[in-house]
């Protein structure tokens, strides 16, 4: 190609990738392999060493991987990336490398109910501290900052209400404090939002969601912006000081704007071990090819839906911010112009009880604990995603006992309305 930037559509489908060179074949291959082959001994003492890059072992880097990891790393404008497990997998990678026992990173409290639970109660047993913030109050994460403060987490549309976060006012408290804001942005995907054009410093997706879009495979990724001096009052060490496994290299002296990504793959995912499938890589990246023409469809309907939801006699509320009059849409205006994306919830007049009920109806839409599938799901979050929160929890995360929670396919319309129609009417 010429030295034109490739627009998003044509990164989609070609970001990282090349014919392989040893069999001409155009997709990406699978390497399914555990190790490489090194050179000879002093090839393979250079990659130890961190000297040169190149592949030692799965777990650690493959080349299936390192196609999706280039491929996403450009459609989010971020300097690298990498892929691990799961989205919750990225999460633990990230914070392993900011975070002291003892230290704390503050949260939006309007959060996917498996964050909100990993957040409270696993971290505690690495001795990291959630201190949460409402993303309707900016001045709350600036009342939440401590000395011991070492990150920011939100995410760009927020699970299950599908509401926007204000990205570039928390990126100013996040500036101030010092410290780096990390985005989840899979509800919005870089299609309708690209957090770090708005100052996130990390960017974590759980693939199985929208990007990889087919409900078959489970992954996450880890996207550095390149945007945070981490030698700055050394608070972070991982990064800023010497590495005695890797004969004293300050990694973000030596690996300057991709620093971070690499520090979550030799210090995180070496250790903690949290690996890819190349199999999982390669549905992903073929996922990735249509995310464009997905997305747009994705939004289309979910719109159609909400607007039809928002009529209905029996829905007491809809919270879609592509809704004029929700309170997010001009937030959603701003970050997402090009749809709210597809997840949304709405609340039923007949309460906890009428939720069970309607997802049990539903005949088109299936009822399970997934978004970002091509296929329209259904949930409870009350008896289901967030059942472990008390009531109060519930209310302030979106997810109260009369909610339901859409996440919308690419079927007709119309289908989709017909469907809800007979189990409303039911």
């Amino acid at each position: 190609m010429s030295d034109r930037l490739p627009g998003f559509s044509t990164l989609a489908v070609h970001a990282g990738a090349q014919p392989d060179p040893t069999t001409g074949a155009r997709a990406t291959p699978i390497y399914q392999t555990t190790s490489f082959v090194f050179n000879d001994a002093d090839h393979a003492a250079s990659l130890f060493g961190l000297q040169a890059f190149g592949n030692i072992y799965t777990r650690i880097g493959n080349p299936t991987n390192a196609v999706l990891e280039e491929r996403v790393a450009a459609l989010e404008g971020g300097t690298a990336a990498l892929a691990v497990a799961s989205g919750h997998a990225a999460q633990v990678v990230v914070l392993q490398q900011l975070l002291q026992p003892g230290d704390e990173f503050i949260a939006a409290r309007k959060l996917y109910g498996g964050s909100i639970n990993q957040f409270t109660h696993a971290f505690k047993s690495f001795g990291w501290n959630v201190v949460w913030a409402d993303p309707d109050d900016i001045s709350s994460f600036e009342r939440a900052v401590t000395p011991r403060t070492k990150a920011i987490f939100i995410e760009s549309i927020a699970n299950p209400a599908g509401s926007i976060t204000d990205i570039e006012a928390i990126s100013t408290v996040a500036r101030k404090a010092g410290v780096p804001l990390i985005v989840d942005n899979t509800l919005a995907s870089p299609y309708l939002i690209r957090p770090i054009d708005h100052g996130a410093d990390i960017v974590v997706h759980s693939l199985t969601k929208f990007l990889g879009g087919h409900g078959n495979s489970l992954g996450g990724i880890i996207v550095d912006a390149g945007t945070f001096d981490w030698s700055t009052g050394g608070k972070y060490p991982m990064l800023s000081e010497p590495r005695p496994e890797y004969h004293g290299i300050r990694l973000q002296e030596t690996f300057g704007n991709f620093a971070f990504a690499i520090a979550c793959r030799v210090l995180g995912l070496r250790d903690l071990g949290p690996a890819l499938s190349p199999f999982n890589a390669f549905m992903i990246l073929t996922g990735i090819e249509t995310l464009p023409l997905r997305m747009q469809k994705h939004c289309d309907n979910a719109k159609a839906v909400a607007e039809y939801l928002a009529g209905h006699p029996a829905v007491a509320s809809v919270s879609y911010a592509g809704l004029p009059s929700d309170k997010y849409n001009q937030l959603a205006r701003k970050y997402a112009p090009k749809g709210a994306g597809a997840v949304f919830t709405f609340s039923l007049k007949g309460g906890f009880d009428a939720g069970v009920s309607l997802v049990s109806k539903l005949q088109l839409f299936s009822h399970l604990a997934n978004v970002g599938d091509t296929r329209s799901l259904v949930i409870h979050p009350a008896s289901t995603t967030h059942s472990q929160l008390d009531d109060a929890a519930k209310v302030k995360s979106g997810a109260g006992p009369d909610v339901v929670r859409l996440s919308i396919g690419i079927e007709d319309k119309e289908d989709l309305i017909a469907d809800l129609e007979q189990a409303l009417g039911a």
